[in-house]
């Protein structure tokens, strides 16, 4: 009795199990049945984007260093006394400012004596001229010798040429007395004075201050030859547009990541290439109003105009690192994810360039490409709509 129930107890057993492996409840097995609810996986969901090529602005920076676009260096004309500071150090001056004063005294009477001169040649001169106009009648007579009438002749002309030589004394004179009064070649900020009321300069040679002029102000940098040499590859390739006559718009970034408000030209290209640093000093100009930029900042020098056609982007995320290189997946026809080796470039914002390896109209994954393999299906989800500015190529 016992033996029939263990019987009956196992048989029961091997059907319940039976049943539970049998296909009998949601994917279809081989036959076209359907089996349990965990005997398929749905395919996993990704986000693409479209490859669609378009014109991407480019921007180049460099680092520079801000200088005034004039620096002047402040030296009297002559020697003498300084007596007098005219300015106050620091500040800003016009054109034309009395900046020093060198004592006039000497140079007064040099003026004085010099006048004086030219009162006697003149004199001189008179009285040549009427000796002359005299012995000129007589000449004709022949009441007078050529050799008298010759004299008379040539002490006209060297009392003319005496009277000459005084007025060029003279405007000497005054020239120097008027250099008596230092004043600013330019309008800009002053530096400090090298010299103090009383102390005696000795003329051109003794430095008295300097004058920076600050609006405009140049912004100087180095464009790295190699770097120059690869935008005229791209450029040749049509890769990238320059502006027109290199007209680039220049903007700076200040030591504090701010953008300056102002932005300027560049007024300076050198041909050369500096031995010491392998770069093509470059310059820029732009307005300094207000003086907020100072002489000797460093800069970021941002240079705007240029573009890159038919560029094709795709979001940095997207772009994978693999044994061979950088690669996307792209879902191809049959919903695949299919790996594809890409050429990428510079970053342009949140995006890699690619510069080879895609063709317009594919579609690159973006979301998801941690759970795919080579061949997986794939199910691609509805596009959300963002609101995104186009991305700008840095170089």
């Amino acid at each position: 009795m016992i033996a029939l129930v263990l019987r009956a107890s196992f048989l029961a057993g091997l059907a319940l199990a039976l049943a539970a492996c049998s296909p009998s409840n949601g994917a279809p097995d081989k036959g076209g049945h359907k089996g349990g609810p965990g005997a398929g996986m749905p395919p996993p969901e990704v986000t693409v984007v479209t490859v669609a090529p378009q014109a991407l602005p480019v921007t180049f920076e460099y680092v520079g260093q801000t200088a005034g676009s004039r620096e002047v260096e402040v030296r009297a004309r002559v020697a003498g006394i300084l007596l007098k500071r005219n300015f106050t150090e620091g500040a800003p001056v016009r054109r034309g400012q009395s900046l020093y004063t060198v004592d006039p005294a000497p140079f007064e009477a040099a003026v004085a004596r010099a006048e004086a001169d030219v009162g006697a040649a003149e004199a001189r001169l008179e009285q040549a001229r009427k000796n002359a106009a005299r012995l000129k009648p007589l000449y004709a007579e022949k009441a007078v010798s050529q050799k008298d009438y010759d004299d008379t002749v040539s002490a006209e002309a060297i009392g003319a040429a005496d009277v000459k030589a005084a007025r060029a004394r003279l405007t000497e004179a005054k020239l120097n007395l008027s250099y008596t009064k230092v004043e600013s070649p330019v309008a800009g900020i002053t530096g400090r004075s090298m010299r103090q009321e009383g102390s005696l300069i000795s003329g051109p040679d003794a430095l008295l201050t300097s004058i920076t002029q600050v609006d405009p102000i140049w912004v100087n940098f180095g464009v790295p030859d190699n770097e120059q040499a690869q935008i005229q590859k791209e450029v040749q390739a049509k890769q990238l547009a320059l502006p027109k006559d290199g007209n680039f718009e220049v903007a700076l970034r200040r030591a504090d990541g701010s953008l300056y408000e102002k932005t300027g030209r560049l007024n300076f290209a050198d041909v050369r290439v500096s031995p010491a640093t392998g770069t093509r000093e470059t310059r820029a100009e732009l307005p300094n109003p207000g003086g907020a930029l100072k002489p000797g900042e460093f800069v970021r020098v941002i240079l705007r105009g240029a573009t890159r056609p038919n560029a094709v982007t795709v979001p940095q995320r997207a772009v994978l690192e693999g044994p061979q290189g950088k690669f996307v997946y792209v879902v191809n026809e049959k919903s695949q994810a299919e790996p594809r080796p890409v050429e990428a470039g510079e970053w342009a914002g949140q995006s890699w360039i690619i510069t080879g390896g895609l063709k317009p109209g594919e579609r690159v994954i973006v979301d998801g490409v941690m759970r795919l393999g080579p061949g997986a299906p794939v199910r691609i989800a509805e596009a959300k709509p963002e609101a995104a500015k186009p991305p700008v190529a840095k170089k």
